[in-house]
């Protein structure tokens, strides 16, 4: 039995479950479901944020929840909890605090040091968060965070790690044995949200040691939260140290990427798992190290509002993506960058603007490129621009390639390179993950 908030599930999900149901996703509307219905278990891990909300009412109100327990969901979601976890189990984080007012928040910014990252708690997609660098920037947002959810005053402050590494780490356990399904390396530094991100799995820029400490991390994490089924950690790596960003003990947008990356149908394991099945029964107990790269990009909407220029941020602005896979990393990028619609160049005019670019100059100046320090962006073949000016905005409206920070721009360039030496190859998933009968 299923059970939507939205109407156009049933394009998708018509014939998934026997029952299908469009109501809104409230206590209420969900418990006479419930009644009507009489299931054996209730599943709250797939839908989302908006389901882990109503974990404890249901409980309260006598509904069987099958996988992980609300106390446990509250264990990873509440910030004072989750804090007092990660120092028990030695786990590094950036240092935060949490306020409810505009004092309490100047207080722990000052205490904390800027920049920091400020973000209502229990919110999903970014929405009204902020890398904030002084007080007035700080009464800005937390202002903007009490006018927009007056009923949930709590306030995350923490310090961000600036020129950090981002990491996803999504695992699945059944209680006692934990298995980091997925470590996937941001494209785009810490500061950019996770959902708007390029990510490449396996990791590329990673040495072996810090890909064991985030293995033995999330397993911790897993076994002291007391996650059965699916669960997203993230991370950031600054100076060789890996932070613990905050976990979800849920499936997150990344699950469908992923199972598709390792050849694994991860959310019907989770859904077996919750119905008290093993990974040992199971037969998957250990990280899969698949031979190939796969490379999530986004769909940016940009182009459908005039004049907002496209520039990513800790909030969510992707409606979309796809996935690009290849034995080399750099083809694999520029398949995923094609199906979202960027294609690439491979000679031509490239306009670079910013800071600390002359190393990928230098380097498009080898294939052969044109460099260009000044320009109209709308009549080149590429744009590299990290001053977030209206350039961008002009090379979007002319359907011109442009890549807004030196991490893009590094991948772009290694995805030009890759391309030079060999040619796109076409092959069917099931075929790339062995899954012919």
């Amino acid at each position: 039995i299923m059970v939507n908030s939205n109407p156009e599930t049933v394009s998708t999900d018509y014939d998934t479950a026997h029952r299908l149901y469009f109501e809104p996703l409230t206590l209420e509307d969900t418990l006479n479901l419930i009644e009507h219905e009489r299931p054996a278990g209730v599943i709250v891990q797939l839908g989302g944020q908006t389901p882990l909300k109503l974990a404890r009412g249901l409980a309260e109100a006598g509904a069987p929840i099958w996988g992980t327990s609300p106390q446990a969901i509250d264990r990873a979601e509440d910030r004072h909890r989750f804090n007092a976890l990660c120092d028990q189990l030695g786990l590094p984080q950036p240092r935060g605090a949490v306020a409810t007012d505009l004092a309490g928040a100047r207080a722990a910014a000052e205490r904390i040091g800027y920049a920091v990252m400020v973000r209502p708690s229990y919110v999903l997609g970014g929405r009204a968060m902020e890398v904030v660098h002084d007080q007035a920037e700080l009464d800005q947002y937390v202002g903007i965070i009490l006018d927009t959810l007056p009923d949930n005053p709590s306030i995350l402050i923490d310090k961000f790690l600036d020129h950090a590494i981002e990491i996803d780490v999504d695992c699945i356990s059944d209680g006692q044995t934990t298995v980091a399904a997925g470590i996937m390396e941001h494209v785009e530094l810490a500061g950019i949200h996770s959902g708007d991100s390029a990510c490449v799995l396996p990791p590329v820029h990673l040495s072996p040691g810090i890909i064991q400490t985030l293995e033995d991390y999330t397993i911790k994490l897993a076994k002291g939260i007391g996650v059965v089924g699916l669960m997203n950690v993230q991370y950031a790596i600054r100076d060789g140290v890996v932070y613990v960003l905050e976990a979800n003990p849920r499936a997150s947008r990344t699950i469908p990427f992923v199972s598709k990356a390792i050849g694994v149908p991860l959310a019907s394991l989770a859904a077996l798992v919750m119905a008290r099945r093993t990974l040992q029964e199971l037969g998957f107990t250990q990280r899969p190290t698949p031979a190939h790269y796969s490379v999530k990009e986004v769909a940016l909407p940009f182009i459908k509002f005039r004049g907002v220029p496209p520039l990513l941020g800790p909030e969510m602005r992707s409606t979309g993506e796809a996935m690009g896979i290849d034995r080399d990393p750099g083809l694999a990028f520029y398949k995923a960058e094609l199906a979202v619609g960027t294609r690439l160049p491979t000679s031509g005019r490239v306009l670079i603007a910013g800071d600390d670019l002359e190393d990928i100059a230098a380097s498009l100046t080898e294939l052969g490129f044109q460099v260009l320090r000044d320009g109209d962006a709308g009549a080149v073949d590429l744009l590299v621009d990290t001053t977030r000016s209206p350039r961008l905005r002009r090379a979007l409206e002319h359907g011109v390639a442009y890549m807004s920070t030196r991490e893009a721009a590094r991948w772009a360039l290694d995805a030009i390179r890759a391309l030079r030496r060999g040619c796109l190859t076409v092959q069917a998933l099931q075929d790339i993950n062995h899954l012919r009968q």
